[in-house]
């Protein structure tokens, strides 16, 4: 795998990246592009298995620090996945256009909360993105934060919004909070889980209040229906108490063929990576492989 260091504009800011191609070869290769998940950074190892496999299949994957992430600009204080969507279409944009990669072969990976529903987003919003792997997603974001808190806590954090947009009206500031701990919950595991471990100390650690409103916007489960014909592989975890099983389910069910739903059963959201990683990783490439396969022409038939 040959990696190399990249960037380009997103709304005027620069964005950082990581070029990975085949070893072999000097294309045009099929592309993947890939936002990092939940307070994510582009250089997680977390990653490295899955694009050493897809880079070994032949496929290009560019990952990349969202606006205010890692080593791209941009302000650290918001935490918008409407902000984030845009990064993701400049970088098919930035894709597309490099010569040694086919624009009609794009694919988008989004693992990891946000990560997964960015990937169905983007694919809803953007026609050149030809197939979908949206790996442990979030379907709904009020749901989401919902299920972390008690009912009493989150009649309270409901108050604690509406209070903080009041303010923000009056005098123009936001609360500043930590998104790992004010806006989602941690569960225990990923109190003790050492899968983002290598990244964490470099993730934004205060950000406004607003962006808790966003995540309650946040619903790909509203547009998955409007990727098909085009092919999407939902991977979720049963009883996973990070990013629920249902959001997997619910989004695998409501989009159209061709689609597929992985279910990794007795293990848990951070385990599964390496668990089934021997089993997930190479039915991800034959996903893009089997269904990243447009031509130059355009060919239709009426029988």
């Amino acid at each position: 795998m040959k990696e190399s260091l990249v960037s380009f504009f997103s709304e005027g800011e620069s964005i950082s990246g990581i070029l990975r191609l085949p070893d072999q070869g000097e294309g045009p290769y099929r592309g993947i592009v890939q936002g990092p998940g939940w307070m994510g950074l582009k250089d997680a190892k977390l990653y490295l298995r899955y694009h050493e496999a897809l880079t070994a299949a032949g496929f290009a994957v560019l990952i990349f620090d969202y606006r205010g992430f890692g080593d791209s600009g941009g302000r650290t204080d918001l935490l918008l996945p409407s902000m984030q969507l845009e990064d993701l279409i400049n970088a098919v944009t930035y894709l597309s256009g490099r010569d040694d990669i086919d624009p009609d072969n794009i694919g988008v990976f989004g693992s990891g909360g946000t990560g997964g529903g960015n990937a169905i987003l983007l694919a809803a919003h953007d026609p050149r993105v030809g197939c979908v792997v949206s790996q442990v997603p979030v379907a709904d974001g009020e749901d989401w934060l919902h299920r972390m808190r008690s009912e009493h806590e989150w009649l309270s954090f409901l108050e604690r919004l509406e209070s903080d947009r009041a303010k923000r009206v009056q005098t123009g500031e936001s609360e500043m909070v930590h998104p790992r701990e004010e806006i989602m919950v941690p569960t225990p595991e990923r109190r003790a889980a050492n899968v983002k471990k290598d990244v964490d100390s470099r993730t934004p650690t205060s950000v406004q209040l607003r962006s808790a409103e966003a995540i309650i916007a946040y619903k790909p489960i509203n547009v998955v229906d409007q990727i098909a014909p085009r092919a999407v592989l939902v991977i979720g975890v049963e009883n996973d108490a990070v990013t629920p099983t249902d959001h997997a389910i619910q989004l695998y069910e409501r989009a159209g063929a061709p689609k597929q739903l992985i279910l990794q059963r007795h293990t848990t959201h951070y385990a599964a990576y390496e668990q089934y990683g021997d089993e997930v990783v190479p039915s991800i490439v034959e996903w893009f492989d089997q269904h990243l396969t447009n031509g130059s022409l355009d060919i239709r038939e009426t029988s």
